[in-house]
């Protein structure tokens, strides 16, 4: 008992020493944290070379765009055709993929056997073969009759420019087929099969197998955005960032990169830690100088290093008592598959006795036990520096996400990493320590080179699928040149309703006087004070405008709030508020008992029967103040002064906000004439020729036509552009079949057709995986400013990403592109009928003037003007297009509600005194 506890203790203790013997021989082998972190800095970079446009060329990892855009989301559906080329065999499947709520895939392949002599024939004797086995296949399979889309498992150097495009750099692996290198395989494959025309299929896609290994795993977990291959050779790809590929056109999205790193440390970078037998095996090679990194970790490599490490050591006097046999110092006898038998767990030293003993050595105990610590060493470095490069690749995608934690996957293959007892625990360890702050899960890909190649393809056709059909639906909001011009025409019509005597009770656009006959000249000067009312915030301002040599105003104001008590009480609470902040204003300001001048800016519709006189039609905005609706508003204003008999104030103007925009700008630039807003709300106002303004007295002139815009439509005459989503939208706003046209152009409504497309989109499964949010159900929740952000060109994808969770909806990359184009075709929508509505004005002013060619000014104001990123930009386009005899200005508005109402009262001070002199 004690003698087989002594021979236990004496073989661990010999084991222990034999042990130490080789780590200090291979010290150089043993890599320590410090040293993985610095490969794994050192990779980082070479991947950000090999993404640069400039440093690419010179690159030696060279970061591959493969054109796969997208990996699967377990929607996929359908019936495919895969190839596998990549060796001397080569195999065809039928990969039937269901979506039935239950994601399942049926495999049926053949093997085809690639005789000798075709490796090394003519290109077209090697594409006709595999066409004639294609059509064996399928016509075993009786699908010969049917055209299956098709992909590509091609694994060797490439260059892509397209998903189905992959022109082939170089033969490797033993193939020489001549006049194939620097043409596209596919469409010699395609040629092929079109020379026989017994059969027809679809190719889509050419991958790699790293691509096809993740596509496998992706299928499975959708988490999955990197794939790993040690096997025979090794090779990694990733999920990256659109915007960081300078090779590819565009910054949507995301693609993959087939990295081909076994060529990181061709340009020296991996020296320092190379060793004396890496040199050794690269010198033996066949391609020497090329594939450093894939020398020292894969499979094809790894039992030549042990081979070499034993022969020297054996020349030294260390092993095998200085012995050599001629089966030992030939290249290749020690073969992988070796190594990992050696490091099994129980039988690996018995293992170790016999390979050696096949090698024709008489190994001894010790022997074995330093050629088991020799794998392992080997091994094990293999492991780490895989473990390094791919913890770059993981740490580079949790920073183009921005997350503090990444969740992540990796689907693997290759016979390193699925057979040897200990590598991929090893790996896993080494990328853990490398990355504490990430969950990464490793799934082992079953058949990623036959099955990935259909799932790729699988993935390109739903993602066309859903591209044509989301096409489909946005086409009616894209308008064409013709529509648009039909739309400026029939505006033209509308208005001319408007200002006819007999026409205007039906007309829907209204084309208000205003009794405002003139825009400022510049000799305007004095104080006045302007009230501005168009919501629950109310402002008073003292405008003091100066002229001559200091042509300027200055301004002073102050914001007051209306309790929803008042705004639903009586008229006259509501204008003795109004009154009572006017009076606070005056102390406020030290003025108190001046008596001023005073314009009022009242933001709702009504008739105006005079420059100082405008009848209440009809509250909107929330406001109800009762005995107001069909009376002169500036009246119930004086009243409320005279009640309060505090100060008196000379009632001169009320306006309207778009006149107010007009004359602010006219004050800086004479050609202003028209007024435009786009917030909220959208109006329009421009000076008519009073000859046609036929519901005032009075021919000489001109006069503000305040358009109210906003209902163009209501009469039906849109209704052949209006979408189902615009219907949508007005059935459940508070005023259904009012203000059409509004509804299509204006910030308030935008976000909602968003909205509505969205949910379609959904309901249909082409966006959020078909998944329905509560959220994505409630109104209003997409404000348009959201639209500005999300469509604003600084933004990068992960902001819109961030966008859609703020509204608690979980969103994929492709999602937020979805999204993206969504806002980008409402908006531009919205901005192309805004320009059809003013091209329709400014030519109306140019035919008024009997003129060729008329210069104007637009006076601008609104949020979605001002703060869309693209939304003035297409309108001043369209307004071009659709009125080229007009050379149109836009001039962005500073407060016209408040300073316009103050300057039409200038204007109106000026005309007075003029006609008392």
């Amino acid at each position: 008992m004690i003698a087989s506890h002594l021979l236990a203790y004496f073989f661990t203790e010999l084991n222990h020493d034999q042990a130490q013997k080789i780590d200090k021989y291979l010290y150089h082998m043993r890599l320590s944290e410090e040293t993985l972190q610095e490969v794994s800095q050192r990779f980082g970079k070479e991947m950000e070379k090999g993404l640069g446009a400039e440093t690419n060329p010179t690159a030696s990892v060279k970061m591959l765009p493969t054109f796969v855009r997208s990996t699967p989301d377990g929607t996929e559906d359908g019936d495919f055709l895969a190839l596998d080329l990549g060796g001397t065999n080569f195999r065809v499947l039928r990969v039937k993929v269901s979506d039935n709520g239950l994601q399942k895939v049926e495999m049926e392949n053949q093997i085809y056997a690639i005789p000798e002599e075709l490796m090394r024939g003519s290109g077209v004797q090697l594409f006709d073969h595999i066409a004639e086995c294609l059509a064996n296949f399928m016509e075993k399979l009786k699908i010969k009759d049917k055209k299956l889309p098709l992909g590509f498992t091609f694994s060797f150097p490439c260059h892509q420019t397209k998903l189905d495009e992959s022109i082939l750099v170089t033969w490797t692996k033993g193939f020489k087929c001549s006049s194939v290198e620097g043409k596209d395989v596919v469409s010699m494959l395609r040629k092929s099969i079109k020379k026989r025309g017994d059969f027809d299929i679809d190719i889509m896609a050419v991958v790699n197998d790293t691509v096809g290994t993740m596509m496998t795993c992706g299928y499975d977990d959708h988490n999955c955005e990197v794939g790993l291959i040690v096997g025979t050779g090794t090779n990694a790809c990733y999920m990256e960032e659109m915007r960081h590929i300078d090779l590819v056109e565009g910054d949507e999205g995301r693609m993959c990169i087939n990295m081909e790193w076994g060529a990181f440390g061709d340009d020296g970078v991996l020296n320092d830690i190379r060793t004396e037998f890496d040199h050794e095996i690269d010198m033996g090679s066949l391609n020497p100088g090329k594939q450093l990194f894939e020398k020292m970790i894969s499979g094809m490599y790894m039992g030549e290093l042990v081979r070499l490490i034993l022969v020297k050591m054996a020349k030294e006097g260390l092993l095998f008592g200085g012995k050599l046999t001629p089966d030992l110092l030939t290249t290749g006898h020690f073969e992988t598959r070796y190594v990992s038998a050696i490091e099994k767990e129980k039988e690996g030293l018995q293992k170790a006795h016999e390979i050696l003993s096949k090698l024709g050595l008489e190994p001894s105990q010790e022997d074995c036990v330093a050629t088991h610590r020799i794998c392992q060493i080997v091994s094990t470095r293999s492991a780490n520096l895989c473990g390094a490069t791919l913890a770059a690749v993981l740490r580079r995608i949790k920073e183009n996400k921005g997350v503090d934690r990444l969740r992540s996957t990796v689907g693997v293959d290759g016979s390193v990493y699925k057979k040897h007892p200990h590598f991929a625990r090893r790996l896993h360890k080494t990328v853990r320590k490398l990355l504490p702050d990430c969950e990464i899960r490793f799934v082992r890909s079953e058949d990623g080179s036959g099955k990935g190649a259909a799932m790729v393809t699988a993935v390109a056709y739903r993602l066309a699928a859903q591209h044509k059909a989301r096409q489909k639906i946005l086409e009616a909001l894209k308008l064409s040149h013709d529509q648009l011009l039909e739309v400026k025409q029939r505006m033209r019509i509308e208005m001319e309703k408007g200002l006819g005597k007999e026409t205007h009770p039906e007309a829907t656009v209204k084309m208000l006087p205003t009794y405002v006959c003139s825009t400022p000249d510049g000799t305007e000067k004095g104080d006045f004070l302007a009230l501005d009312l168009g919501g629950t915030n109310f402002r008073v301002l003292l405008v003091r405008v100066r002229n001559g040599m200091r042509h300027g105003v200055e301004m002073h104001n102050k914001i007051y709030s209306i309790p929803v008590e008042i705004m639903q009480g009586t008229g006259e609470e509501l204008f003795d508020h109004i009154v009572h902040c006017i009076s606070d204003f005056l102390e406020y300001m030290g003025m108190k008992g001046v008596s001023l001048p005073l314009g009022f800016t009242f933001s709702f519709p009504c008739q105006q029967n005079n420059l100082d006189e405008g009848i209440l039609l009809k509250w909107t905005k929330g406001f109800k103040a009762t005995g107001c609706e069909g009376e002169d508003v500036v009246n119930l204003l004086k009243e409320a002064i005279h009640r309060r008999e505090e100060f008196d104030l000379d009632v001169v103007a009320v306006v309207n906000d778009t006149v107010g925009t007009m004359m602010t700008c006219g004050y800086e630039d004479p050609y202003c004439e028209v007024g435009l807003i786009v917030g909220t709300g959208s109006n329009a106002c421009y000076m008519e020729e009073m000859r046609n303004v036929e519901l005032v007295e009075g021919e000489e002139g001109r006069m503000c036509v305040n358009m109210e815009w906003g209902a163009f439509g209501d009469n039906g005459c849109l209704d052949d552009i209006r979408t189902e989503f615009d219907l949508a939208v007005d059935e459940l706003s508070l005023n259904p079949g009012k203000q059409r046209f509004e509804k299509m152009i204006s910030g308030m409504y935008l976000g909602e057709i968003v909205r509505n497309i969205l949910m379609d989109f959904t309901k249909r499964g082409l966006l959020f995986r078909g998944r329905i949010s509560e959220r994505l159900k409630t109104r209003g929740i997409f404000e348009t400013k959201f639209l500005s952000q999300i469509e604003s060109d600084c933004l990068a994808l992960l902001q819109v990403r961030s966008i859609l969770q703020h509204l608690g909806l979980e969103s994929t990359c492709d999602d937020s592109i979805i999204v993206k184009e969504v806002c980008a075709v409402v908006a531009r929508r919205a901005a192309q009928l805004c320009g059809a509505g003013m091209a329709a004005v400014v030519d109306k002013i140019r035919e008024n003037r009997g003129l060729d060619f008329l210069k104007v000014t637009v006076g601008v104001d609104g949020t979605l003007y001002k703060l869309h990123p693209h939304f003035s930009t297409v309108m001043h386009e369209t307004v071009k297009q659709l009125s080229p005899k007009c050379e149109v200005t836009f001039l962005q508005s500073e407060d016209g509600s408040g300073k316009g109402a103050a300057l039409i009262t200038a204007v109106a001070c000026r005309i007075r005194e003029a006609g008392q002199r």
